[in-house]
């Protein structure tokens, strides 16, 4: 799916970080809305508006989860809709899961049986072993938290591990980067986030992944460099980029032209994207 997005010069990754309170005041108090039917028609709206142009979607679960049950409920109609107005577009759960492997059959079942995404993310620390029944899904994507888009990012992901594929030694965000390419994709199906605001932490992990896959966060409100991310980001033939913003589109305008903003926000940075590549 996201081949034959970037066969398009498609790559930028929507963030549905829809927090309710940052949605239009207008679609808030609508009498005939609650909290779920807000934050579903917000999210459908901008759906509607960038299903040509984006490459994925990628609600992240927290905004959801905050609202409980309406909450998922939203989360489960926007994905449908996803689906329904775009097909083959590929819709990314950002939940960040990883736990026993027993647990994380549970986490499989939420996140590709019920609301039937197409990828989710997931952090390496409980090691290769855990994270088995994910990297067992070959029709699905598993996105290996790698270098972390945060300010603290470096707290553990730049502690120096001894390894020989990192010329003996290396920080251990490289380190996961290698057993990721190396021995967690077997199945094809893994991808790694490294953030915009790292670019040269960016280079490094697509020097050691070759051709895979990247999820790139931290463009717009965060501040990531665009050309630097996409010099830095892009693969062996100026793809293998899944360019996400949240905020700089989905809350480009708080009024009732929110979706067209959204619209215009998306195709910017895409064609910023496809400048540099």
């Amino acid at each position: 799916m996201l081949e034959a997005q970037w066969e398009e010069g498609k790559f930028v990754c929507v963030g549905l970080d829809s927090e309710y309170e940052k949605i239009p005041e207008y679609i808030r108090t609508t009498p005939a809305f609650n909290i779920d039917d807000s934050i579903s028609f917000f999210n459908g709206e901008i759906v509607v508006a960038t299903e040509d142009i984006a490459c994925a979607y990628k609600p992240n679960i927290a905004f959801y989860e905050a609202h409980g049950v309406v909450g998922l409920a939203a989360m489960k109609d926007t994905i449908s809709r996803i689906h329904d107005l775009a097909p083959k577009v590929p819709v990314i759960l950002d939940a960040k899961r990883a736990d026993i492997g027993n647990t994380n059959k549970g986490y499989i079942k939420m996140a590709f049986e019920y609301l039937k995404v197409d990828a989710i993310t997931v952090h390496p620390y409980l090691g290769q072993e855990a994270l088995q029944p994910f990297l067992n899904m070959p029709d699905k994507g598993i996105i290996v938290l790698c270098r972390t888009s945060n300010p603290g990012a470096g707290e553990f992901q730049d502690l120096m591990i001894e390894d020989l594929r990192l010329d003996g030694r290396g920080p251990l965000y490289q380190y996961v980067a290698a057993q990721v390419a190396d021995k967690w994709n077997k199945n094809g199906n893994c991808a790694v986030v490294v953030g915009a605001t790292y670019p040269e932490e960016l280079q490094k992990v697509r020097d050691i992944i070759g051709d895979m896959p990247i999820l790139i966060p931290g463009i717009g409100a965060q501040g990531g460099d665009v050309e630097k991310t996409v010099k830095a980001g892009k693969d062996s033939r100026g793809q293998g980029m899944i360019i996400n913003s949240s905020r700089g589109i989905i809350f480009a305008s708080n009024g009732p032209d929110f979706a067209e903003a959204a619209r215009r926000e998306t195709i910017k940075l895409n064609d910023l994207i496809n400048r540099y590549r």
